[in-house]
């Protein structure tokens, strides 16, 4: 029988018209992305909010006699902000920047000294009552006497009591904790007669970034991303596939059940249908697809990481949705017009659905490990191949051309297979009524196409 390729399209665009028009579509397809939207536009703004800057006293009771002037040094906002920079490998701040521009604002605390034979009781109680000026009792350091030069015999040395006001946020505490770090090591350096600032200056490495070197060329690395966009490939994949098929075996299931069906065979053949229904929501899909590349496109950008993407992936994306989607969408129809009603279809949905899941779900897996034995052999098994090898394709480590193309080949007979199935039960099923059918008798309807 021949196929009216004109009917076919007009199938297609009946079918890409009515779901992309419904309320219920356009809410899904619009709420993801909104999400993704509002998620690089305002995390962005958040991480770079500050905080409110923290002003208050910290009393020392320094038993040692040598720690407070160093203490002092290092309260000071330019240091605690090169610490920061330092320890975030981003390098030592330039001439003339400020103490802020490390990351949070910097607390300004100010040392109050007390006598080393002071009683630390009472300065408990200070830290809880009110101080006469705007600023606020936060916290009391008691450095212990060994805390510079161990005691005889001793492998370590002392340390320190901190003793901290219930107005104290986590991230003053932890600077409090940095500086008193920093001004002990100092203090045991000059002790020994060291110099603190070359001693830190020899031991500061600051990590590069990785260059991935590869047959295509150089490209950066980001392990972040790495971890990341295999399971976001993944996702799309996914969503759409899922959510085109959904639509399509709905409407197949309403349109039998309201003998919609019968009406439209009298203008089109079975086989002209299904391959325009099938057609129009794969345009759905790649609708869907688009949309949710772009802004994920944009949300890299947001965060100055679009040049980590290679132009490439979304091609092979779209090249392993396609089919992927004939293979579950031919499936999936199948079922709607094997059936009567939605309830009916769940009883053969769920092995298709296993192997949706089960694809999506190897995906995170086997972007961790692109290369292990057991990715690239799951790169060559149906139907779950293509999930496989667009999780290596975005991994750090991408597959050889051959495996992807050999792959995609292997995808494309897969989807050739499952369309000639699903053309024969279409024929068979679309006007059969009656008891659902089961696995075995759809296996039967295709042998007598």
């Amino acid at each position: 029988m021949s196929l009216n390729l004109q009917r076919i399209g007009l199938i297609a665009a009946r079918d890409y018209k009515a779901a992309i028009t419904s309320r219920a579509f356009l809410f899904g397809l619009l709420l993801m992305p909104v999400l993704l939207v509002m998620f690089a536009v305002l995390v962005p703004r958040i991480l770079n909010s500050r905080s409110p800057q923290i002003v208050g006293d910290v009393a020392v009771i320094d038993t040692t006699g040598k720690v407070v002037p160093e203490l002092k040094a290092a309260l000071l906002p330019e240091e605690i902000a090169r610490r920061r920079s330092v320890e975030s490998d981003q390098g030592p701040l330039k001439p003339g920047a400020t103490a802020a521009a490390a990351g949070q604002p910097i607390a300004r605390l100010t040392l109050v000294e007390a006598p080393a034979n002071a009683d630390v009781d009472t300065y408990k109680r200070w830290l809880v009552q009110p101080p006469a000026a705007p600023t606020r009792h936060l916290a009391v350091v008691v450095i212990q006497p060994d805390a510079v030069a161990r005691r005889p015999g001793a492998a370590a040395f002392g340390s320190y009591a901190l003793y901290t006001s219930p107005r104290l946020d986590e991230l003053t505490e932890a600077t409090l904790r940095n500086t008193m770090r920093a001004a002990l090591i100092a203090t045991r350096l000059r002790a020994q007669n060291l110099d603190p600032e070359a001693m830190a200056s020899v031991q500061q490495v600051f990590q590069p970034d990785a260059v991935v070197v590869g047959a295509a060329g150089e490209r950066s690395a980001s392990r972040t991303v790495a971890r990341f966009l295999p399971f976001a490939c993944g996702l799309l994949l996914f969503v759409g596939v899922m959510t085109g098929g959904q639509l399509l075996m709905t409407s197949t299931v309403e349109e039998k059940s309201s003998r919609v069906i019968e009406v439209l065979l009298a203008a089109v053949s079975p086989l002209e249908l299904m391959y325009g229904k099938l057609l129009g929501t794969l345009g759905l899909g790649l609708t869907m697809t688009a949309v949710y590349v772009s802004i994920s496109v944009y949300a890299l950008a947001q965060f100055s990481l679009s040049g980590l993407l290679d132009p490439m992936l979304i091609v092979y994306l779209v090249a392993f949705f396609v089919v992927t989607y004939l293979v579950f969408g031919s499936l999936m129809l199948t079922i709607g017009a094997a059936v009567n009603q939605n309830a009916e279809a769940q009883a053969l949905l769920p092995p298709v659905f296993i192997l949706l899941v089960g694809g999506y779900s190897l995906s995170g897996v086997i972007g961790q490990a692109p290369n292990s034995a057991f990715s690239v052999a799951m790169s060559f098994i149906p139907p779950v191949n293509t999930f496989a090898m667009i999780a290596r394709l975005s991994s750090i480590a991408p597959p050889p051309s051959w495996e992807v193309w050999t792959t995609l080949l292997i995808s494309l007979v897969t989807a050739m297979l499952v369309v000639w199935f699903a053309a024969k039960v279409f024929k068979v099923a679309l006007l059969m009524h009656g008891r659902p059918p089961t696995f075995g008798t759809l296996l039967r309807w295709a042998r007598m196409a």
